[in-house]
């Protein structure tokens, strides 16, 4: 006995089919989406794998090993030299040809000791530890050269002759854009820990102690190291000695009362009547700056 499907029923058949239907698509489109998918991002990642990589980017561990092997070793070095200088602006060496002589025996020996060491290539510290190198290659030159031909002159005559050689400005300036160079190594690595931080700053002639304020230690610093360089001052103390004695200057409102609102004047100020310490950063480092970015250094770190 064969029955005919009602008016209602036959639409409910055919209004099932209809989803099934849809939803098979649906499944295949789905899938054939999640392949092409997969097919794109297999390729963009086997593109990125087979470029080689070019970054230079510094990672802390780099400061810090570059701190220990070339760094410091130089200031070693930096630091005997100018000991020996102020002795002999004082009169207080008794030979002085010897003095120098030992001096460029021991530029030689910091200079083998930090060319034997690796930094990563093409990076402001292989630029700084080049800068560090001809800066005792200076020094050796010139202490040789005086220790040779200083024992008929007096130490006036041989500081004199310092002052004026070649190789000695070499010696000094080289330093400073070295100091330089590592400074803005760490600016640059501060930048890529806090996106707020420039990664490049140059110290303008007319900066206002109001942008230098509000500048995080890292720029400040660096700045600092400009400051040095361009006053050609081989100092005993680091750039973030002096960003500690100008900060404390303006905090303290010494910079208003002498009316004293950029901070060339105020860093030559405290160079001429010599108010910078080396240590001064530690001292008021708990006082003047905290959270700041600063990589994991020992000149950084309180007591070190």
């Amino acid at each position: 006995m064969n029955k005919r499907l009602s008016r209602t029923e036959m639409l409910i058949s055919l209004g099932f089919l209809f989803m099934l239907v849809c939803t098979v698509g649906a499944f295949f489109f789905g899938v054939q989406v999640g392949t092409d998918r997969t097919t794109a991002n297999y390729e963009v990642q086997k593109q990125l794998n087979s470029k080689p990589v070019t970054s230079t980017a510094l990672q802390q561990q780099d400061l810090v090993s570059f701190y220990h092997t070339v760094f410091m070793p130089y200031r070693e070095f930096q630091s005997e030299w100018i000991d020996l200088i102020e002795q002999a602006n004082v009169k207080q060496t008794t030979d002085f040809p010897s003095d120098l002589k030992r001096m460029s025996s021991l530029a030689q020996q910091k200079f083998n000791e930090i060319s034997a060491i690796k930094v990563p290539a093409s990076s402001l510290l292989e630029q700084s530890q080049q800068q560090l190198l001809k800066s005792l290659s200076g020094f050796q030159a010139d202490s040789k050269k005086l220790s040779v031909s200083g024992s008929s002159q007096s130490v006036d005559q041989l500081l004199a002759a310092m002052r004026k050689d070649d190789n000695y400005k070499q010696g000094v300036s080289q330093s400073l854009h070295g100091q330089q160079s590592y400074y803005d190594a760490m600016l640059k690595w501060a930048a890529g820990m806090n996106h707020d931080i420039p990664s490049e700053i140059v110290m303008p002639k007319d900066m206002k102690t109001a942008s230098w304020s509000k500048l995080p230690l890292a720029a400040k610093n660096k700045l600092s190291a400009d400051i040095l360089t361009a006053n050609g001052m081989l100092v005993n103390y680091y750039p973030q000695d002096l960003t500690s004695r100008i900060d404390e200057f303006i905090s303290s409102g010494q910079a208003g009362k002498l009316k004293l609102g950029l901070i060339g004047p105020i860093s030559e100020l405290l160079a001429d009547t010599k108010a910078i310490r080396s240590g001064d950063y530690k001292s008021n480092m708990s006082r003047l700056y905290s959270n700041q970015v600063l990589p994991q250094l020992p000149f950084f770190l309180p007591g070190e």
